[in-house]
């Protein structure tokens, strides 16, 4: 499959996609109005009501939430050498090795794109997360301490306590498998300390503060917020590893690099801009931005990520394609984004 993507592209050296998940068929359900949620007067979710109560007066974080893509205050050169040398390693890689691209649990710590959705059920005794790659995550409000010997764990051992309106959350226990924000490692020792708010119906703060000296040379700071996911439900994306394609995923940035082209910065200028469309049978959102002599493209709101120019008009360096559709004056109007799943053709914004 990969060939037929370097003969059409000319990408010959650069990794042309992520993995492949299961199908999804279509759902009733994805458009189920949410029952019990406030609304306007044109009957749309009210995300600015107040945020509801439990009847012990708690805040009540229940609900289906996306967006969990925040930002971390976390540094190259505040990682130990080992670690610094295998984050440069993940990231001239194209993160291939990511346990999500393995179909192995992301971990609780795993910062997902701005579609990601997650759901909090919550009772006195315990509060529940589930994830959409069907992992679960369970923090026990009954009291107890934690873990003093725990036994290493994908998703860790928490417990949580209330704080005034805010929860506040404590976790140890994570096994080395999993990966944090930006393909960065951690050890067993990690601990976590995570406080959420609900600020009112639509909109959940979360700060995770994290520390992990083995890999680290001081805590640091992870802030995102999240928003109601209304009228909706999850869809299961679990990925099947018998189908992951990731034999497919070869090259690196380094080689795409190397293999590049010199484009003019006025021809780049054209292409700069947002362009949307649909992946995966989700809105998916990528913004083209110009910094100096190259561009860079972010999806979903993540963090910019540069291209390397195969030609005019081909562009790889991130783990997909990009090939602009240009007018006869050379400004883009669509750009086509290639996977090993297809070619997704996302249309620019005026």
């Amino acid at each position: 499959m990969l060939s037929r993507y370097r003969l059409r592209t000319a990408l010959a050296q650069a990794a042309m996609g992520l993995v492949v998940f299961v199908p999804l068929l279509p759902g009733q359900w994805l458009n189920h109005p949410t029952p019990g949620i406030p609304r306007a007067a044109d009957g749309k979710p009210n995300l600015t009501a107040p945020a509801p109560r439990t009847s012990d007066r708690k805040p009540d974080l229940t609900g289906l939430w996306n967006g969990f893509n925040g930002v971390a205050d976390l540094k190259l050169d505040e990682a130990q050498p080992w670690a610094r040398a295998l984050i440069q390693q993940r990231a001239d890689n194209f993160g291939k090795d990511d346990p999500r691209y393995r179909c192995l649990p992301e971990g609780p710590t795993a910062v997902s794109g701005a579609d990601a959705m997650r759901r909090i059920l919550q009772t006195p005794a315990m509060i529940a997360i589930l994830y959409d790659d069907l992992a679960y995550r369970q923090i026990f409000m009954d009291g107890r301490a934690l873990e003093t010997d725990p036994s290493p764990s994908w998703m860790g051992y928490s417990v949580g306590r209330w704080d005034g309106d805010m929860l506040v959350v404590n976790s140890v226990g994570f096994n080395d498998r999993t990966w944090l924000a930006r393909g960065y490692p951690h050890t067993e020792a990690l601990r976590m300390t995570e406080r959420y708010r609900r600020i009112d119906f639509g909109h959940l703060e979360i700060e995770a503060s994290l520390q992990d000296p083995a890999a680290y040379s001081r805590p640091w700071t992870y802030r995102a917020t999240a928003q109601l996911a209304a009228d909706t439900e999850m869809i299961d994306e679990r990925c099947d590893p018998a189908d992951s394609r990731r034999e497919h995923w070869t090259g690196t940035v380094s080689e795409a690099q190397r293999s590049g082209v010199k484009v003019s910065p006025e021809i780049l200028a054209k292409y700069v801009g947002v362009y949307k469309g649909v992946w995966a049978r989700k809105p998916r959102v990528v913004e083209v931005t110009l910094s100096g002599d190259a561009l860079f493209v972010s999806v979903a709101g993540g963090e910019p990520q540069r291209l390397a120019p195969q030609s005019e008009t081909n562009f790889s360096g991130t783990g997909l394609g990009y090939n602009f559709i240009r007018d006869d004056h050379g400004i883009a109007t669509d750009v086509i984004e290639i996977h090993v799943s297809g070619d997704y053709k996302l249309k620019r914004q005026k």
